[in-house]
Formats: C-alpha cells, sequence, structure tokens
C-alpha cells in the first residue's frame, strides 16, 4: 500500500516536471504571454483530469452521485485556495536560497489582484445560484462562461512574452530549438502521467480507508480531493523552484478561476445545484480565505509569502469542523 502511493506520487511528480517544461517550450514557441501559458494552458490543462469526475457523476442520473459532483466541483477550488496556494509559498521559503528575495513572490501584484478578483465574484456567484429558483439558475451558468472568456482574454493580452533564454532544454530533445512534434509528444506524456499517477495514488488512499476504517465522508472532502490537485501543486513547486515566480502562481489562479466558472457552470446546467452541509463549509472557509489573502496584497502591493502559507489555515479550519461534525 505504501509502495503504491509512493509510485503514485513519484509518477505524479516525473508528469508534472514533463508538463511544465513542455508547455513553456509550447508557449515560447508560439509566442505566448505568461499568462496565457501559466494562467490558461497548464491551468486548465491540469485541471481538466478531475473536472471529469462530476461530469461522470452527473451523467449517472444518480441523486447521491449528484451530491457527490456538486461537492467534487467546490472540493477542487478550495483546495487550490487553501492547500495549493500554502504549498506555492512554503516552497519559495524553502528554495530561499535559489532566490533574489525571501519574503516576496516575484509577481506583478495587480495580475494576481485580477485574477482573486474574478475568482471571488465568479465563485460567490456560483454558490449563490445554488439558492435560487431552478428556472432562473441556467442564467448563472450563462453569466460564469462569460465571466471566464472575459478572464481568458485579459490573460492572453497580459503580461510579456516567454523567451527561449533560461529555458530548460526539451527532455525529448537536446535541441535549442526543438520541433513542435516533440513539444507536444512531451506534454501529451506528461499529462498522461500525471492523470495515471493520481488514479493510482487515489486507488491505494481508498484501499487505505477500506483497511483502516476512515470514514467515507474524511476520504470524499479530506483525503481524496488532496490528490486530485497535486497536479497543481507539483507544477507549482517545480517553477518556483526555478524561480519562475510568475508561472507558479499564476497555474494556481488561474486554475481557480477555471474551476469556478466553466465547471460549475456545467453542474448548474447538469443538476439540481444544492449545497450539502460539507460543500456549504468548504465554500464559507474559502471565501474568508482568499479575500483575507486579496486585502493582503491589495494593502501591500506585492504577495509575501507569508500570506500565502497563512492560506493553509483555511484548509486546517475546514479539516477540524468536518472531524467536529463527524466525532
Amino acid at each position: 500500500m505504501i509502495i503504491q502511493l509512493l509510485a503514485g506520487l513519484l509518477t505524479i511528480l516525473i508528469g508534472a516536471e514533463l508538463f511544465t517544461n513542455g508547455v513553456e517550450w509550447l508557449g515560447s514557441r508560439l509566442g505566448l504571454s505568461e499568462g496565457t501559458v501559466g494562467n490558461l494552458l497548464a491551468a486548465v490543462g491540469t485541471a481538466l483530469p478531475e473536472s471529469i469526475i462530476p461530469l461522470v457523476a452527473f451523467l449517472s442520473g444518480d441523486k447521491e452521485a449528484m451530491h457527490i459532483g456538486i461537492g467534487a466541483i467546490l472540493g477542487a477550488p478550495f483546495m487550490l485556495g487553501t492547500l495549493a496556494m500554502f504549498v506555492t509559498g512554503f516552497s519559495a521559503w524553502l528554495f530561499w536560497g535559489r532566490r533574489t528575495g525571501r519574503k516576496i513572490l516575484h509577481v506583478d501584484a495587480a495580475l494576481i489582484r485580477r485574477d482573486l478578483r474574478f475568482f471571488l465574484i465568479m465563485y460567490l456567484t456560483a454558490v449563490s445560484a445554488a439558492f435560487m429558483p431552478q428556472w432562473c439558475k441556467p442564467f448563472f451558468a450563462v453569466g460564469l462562461i462569460t465571466g471566464y472568456l472575459m478572464y481568458a482574454w485579459q490573460a492572453v493580452h497580459g503580461g510579456q512574452s516567454l523567451s527561449d533564454d533560461g529555458l530548460r532544454k526539451l527532455y525529448l530533445s537536446r535541441s535549442t530549438k526543438p520541433a513542435y512534434f516533440l513539444i507536444v509528444l512531451q506534454l501529451l506524456l506528461g499529462l498522461g502521467a500525471i492523470v495515471g499517477g493520481a488514479e493510482y495514488f487515489i486507488n491505494g488512499i481508498q484501499y487505505a480507508a477500506q483497511i483502516y476504517g476512515i470514514h467515507p465522508l474524511v476520504l470524499s472532502m479530506i483525503i481524496a480531493p488532496v490528490a486530485t490537485e497535486l497536479p497543481e501543486k507539483f507544477n507549482s513547486v517545480i517553477w518556483v523552484a526555478h524561480g519562475k515566480d510568475r508561472l507558479a502562481l499564476g497555474n494556481v489562479t488561474g486554475a481557480m478561476v477555471f474551476q469556478s466558472t466553466m465547471i460549475p457552470a456545467m453542474g448548474i446546467l447538469l443538476s439540481d445545484w444544492r449545497l450539502n452541509m460539507a460543500a456549504g463549509l468548504s465554500s464559507v472557509f474559502l471565501l474568508l480565505t482568499i479575500s483575507s489573502l486579496y486585502i493582503t496584497i491589495c494593502r501591500k502591493n506585492c504577495v509575501p509569502i507569508s500570506a500565502l502559507s497563512f492560506c493553509g489555515l483555511g484548509y486546517l479550519g475546514f479539516i477540524l469542523a468536518i472531524l467536529w461534525s463527524i466525532f
């Protein structure tokens, strides 16, 4: 069991390394901005696999499965806004010897404020839809999709373009200008390793739950989401380790915006979109955590590493609340 968990983590780590290296080269060769690479390509690419879980749940038609699907949709941005933010901040502190500064992330604070502002508005819209009459919920879905398209347009036109300077060589090529075919192939290999490793890791967690009698709610709301969001966390750790803070944090905030717009829109259109206790609780903790981070960035006009690390308190508070409700 332990070997299976370690093998799954190692596979995800290898896949994340291949993916981040490949997506940087793709952005460089296409002349894309850092916002397009980090906030869109990397964020959406690694968020799509776990987005399939609620889709399958909704299409099953089972009422209990629909509740699980809604929980999975709201649980993904919760993990990103709390645990992934903490991991990014902790990684920046851990690799401080490779950096020019220890206290802040070297990012454009205005762009991060934009991402968090988009997220707060869209996520609050998605949560609010659960309390509205069924006939008007599709309008909320349209609003969420429109919001993401506006965000994507701004991300594409924001930030400086990536260059070949400082890029590590593509793993599938020793050339200083690798072919597009090799770049895309490495991207697909990396994404495949990420999905396969996450699946293997989740199976190991489920096996451990059966052996040790872990409560199903603890598994579905606390343990399993950690595994499903591992790609974003590993991608950010790798980019932070190489001093690419803009890509690291953009990967997390971009995934948060995607997970709070396009995926909830799918849930609103395919289900009755009502929140259970755990989903509602995670929403409250997430909104408080990201609001606090947003206010800190606005006040200091930078992204303090400590502020990112404190986001982990939102995850810890949620765990304690869930455990208290169970026991």
